[in-house]
């Protein structure tokens, strides 16, 4: 017998996401890092709406949220100019606007979540090796007193950043190349300069070859990057406070700007490739996070990609382990999580908002911004691109679309979108209108469907539920009236339900009134060598 369920290979933000998610579903995990102790490097800084969504189904985000600065606007300058300000929070979410906090701090909160889960990170234990069989994962340690521990798993998930073992003895090409011609120098600093510091207020300024961004800090202070040509590629060293302060001060016009270091201090060089593992999965073993995708921090979304992959993995991972689920759910893990890291890596590379910009392209977007930033169109989607709330897996093998799609702005789901946090009643005395997402849990999937009303044929009703408490998943029924007509257009026509993943997401579209279609997206889940599990069941709300 294995000694664990799941090994998880790397306490960063996305191994912790994990080892938390596992743990809430019951499964037992053992995590190791080859650090000495959880780390003070400040590094990531941004949690979007759509990954505190994820961290808020497993019970955390209310902790990160209490470390952290909401932010609100951002105002953009250039050539000592102000072209407009771009707002956040434009879309239905508990979580609309993005969260400041560092990724030190985030791991050092999810570190203590964990142990509460009755798991501790056990560091100084560096895997150097793996084997993958068909019902066990093996690997070796090696220990801080120069020992090796061997140790073996159900299930081994590599989340230990590029430089991945596990990714490396399993054999998976890291495809993709170097970005050439960009580099970020970044840093935390107190500045003493115009614009004050107003919680929840950021800025980027634009410059010709130079893009910078500052954000507040939730201790006081902000973060600094700067994105920047390359013109000494063999320059490694971390910059020093006064070249943070020249590229500051020159790219927003400040010439008298001064900078002090923050407690503790942090400056960082980083230059990036852009590469995907050419498979997240090989059996019994699976990549998470930069193991699995990695790219220039343009719109500063690897972090939160990484969280959102370990929230779409460990529900499955569960589902296979418990036997609910055939393994080729795992698959689904794979296309859906590569796809979503190859989309950010072609839309990050056409970011001028980041992107640093040779002058005759710089003057010909910045000449565009102030028209932009003027329509709450425009608006609308940048939030809705950097919010990560319009991602989809629309492609995706589980998104079965089995009714018609209306076209037009306010279109209910589709099979493969984030189901939307419309306003519903669920017919319980004394109750008003609740969010629907307060309603969803990371432990079931959930059938959402209109109530009955005075035409709905009973007998096919009673069939839908019957399904779902012989289906191989846990499914809860929940029937659901919205709250009026703009809150129904979000749920679609009066006779479909929607299917939702454990993750938010939809999974099947249909016709109320063919329950057989259900059925067929529930066999389509079970074991191939296994009748459903007779531990699923559903319940009428």
């Amino acid at each position: 017998m294995p000694d664990v369920d799941v090994c998880v290979v790397g306490a960063g933000p996305v191994g912790l996401t994990l080892a938390i998610a596992l743990r809430r579903l019951g499964i037992g995990v053992r995590v190791v890092d080859r650090a000495p102790a959880a780390k003070r490097e400040a590094r990531a800084l941004v949690v979007w709406p759509r990954a505190a969504e994820a961290l808020d189904a497993l019970g955390v985000v209310g902790t990160l949220g209490r470390h952290a600065v909401e932010l609100g606007e951002v105002t953009i300058h250039a050539s000592g100019r102000r072209l407009g300000e771009l707002t956040t929070g434009w879309h239905r979410s508990a979580h609309s606007r993005p969260l400041n906090i560092e990724q030190h701090d985030i791991e050092r909160l999810l570190c203590a979540e964990l142990a509460r889960l009755g798991t501790e990170v056990e560091w100084d234990s560096e895997v150097t090796d793996v084997k993958v069989h068909d019902d066990r994962a093996e690997f070796t340690l090696a220990l801080a007193d120069g020992s090796a521990e061997s140790g073996t798993a159900s299930w081994i998930v590599g989340c230990e950043g590029t430089a991945s073992v596990v990714r490396d003895r399993l054999g998976i090409p890291f495809r993709g190349r170097r970005r050439t011609g960009l580099q970020v120098v970044q840093g935390n600093a107190h500045a003493d300069w115009p614009y004050g510091r107003r919680p929840g207020h950021g800025h980027i300024f634009l410059a010709p070859r130079r893009s910078l961004l500052v954000f507040p800090l939730p201790g006081g202070g902000f973060r600094f990057f700067c994105f920047r040509d390359d013109p000494d590629p063999g320059l490694t060293a971390p910059p020093t406070l006064d070249e943070l302060r020249g590229l500051v001060a020159g790219t927003a016009r400040l010439p008298r700007l001064q900078l002090a270091p923050t407690d503790p201090p942090w400056l960082n060089r980083a230059r990036f490739s852009d590469r995907v593992a050419a498979r997240l999965r090989s059996g019994r073993a699976l990549l998470a996070g930069d193991a699995a995708h990695a790219w220039a921090p343009v719109g500063g979304h690897g972090m939160n990609v990484g969280m959102l992959g370990a929230h779409n993995l460990a529900w499955k991972l569960a589902a296979v382990h418990r036997g609910e689920a055939d393994e080729r759910l795992l698959d689904t893990y794979d296309t859906e999580q590569r796809a979503l890291a190859l989309r950010y890596i072609r839309e990050m590379r056409v970011n001028f908002m980041e992107l640093p910009l040779p002058a005759p392209g710089y003057h010909a977007f910045t000449a565009t911004v102030p028209l932009a930033l003027a329509l709450p169109g425009f608006q609308r989607r940048i939030d809705r691109q950097l919010s990560d709330l319009g991602r989809n897996h629309r492609a995706s093998a589980l998104s079965w679309q089995r009714a018609p799609t209306r076209p037009g702005r306010g279109r209910a789901p589709r099979a493969g979108d984030r189901m939307p946090d419309a306003l519903v009643s669920t017919g319980h005395p004394g109750t008003g209108p609740v969010r629907l997402h307060t309603l969803l849990r990371y432990d079931t999937w959930t059938l959402v469907l209109p109530a009955a009303g005075p035409g709905d044929d009973a007998a096919v009703r009673e069939a839908v539920v019957e399904l779902c408490a012989r289906g191989p998943v846990p499914v809860r029924v929940l029937p659901v009236t919205p709250a009026d007509a703009a809150e129904a257009r979000l749920l679609g026509r009066p006779g479909e339900l929607r299917l939702v993943r454990p993750d938010g997401y939809v999974g099947l579209v249909a016709p109320v009134d063919r329950p057989a279609t259900l059925g067929a997206y529930l066999d389509a889940l079970a074991p191939s060598s296994a009748s459903p599990s007779p531990s699923s069941s559903a319940s009428a709300q």
